[in-house]
């Protein structure tokens, strides 16, 4: 199962789901938007146009944006 966490270094919000998520276990790749163009489409796809960070991606093509821990972990538990 995997996780993949669109970010940028400057996102407060990004760095703190980051922290949850270590503290919790939960391993997940990360990709700054801000280097990688393909990502920011990416971002941009899922949240109708928007660059809107933390955006997560499951293995099962599904996406959040900026969730809580809480619903990180229970999408993670559904698949």
């Amino acid at each position: 199962m995997s996780v993949t966490m669109y970010s940028t270094p400057w996102c407060g919000y990004c760095h703190r789901l980051r922290g949850q998520m270590d503290r919790e276990g939960i391993a997940y790749d990360v990709v700054d938007i801000e280097q990688d163009p393909s990502a920011a489409d990416v971002v941009m796809r899922v949240n109708n146009g928007n660059q809107t960070v933390p955006t997560l991606v499951y293995s099962d093509g599904s996406a959040q944006t900026n969730p809580s821990l809480a619903q990180v972990k229970a999408k993670l538990a559904e698949l």
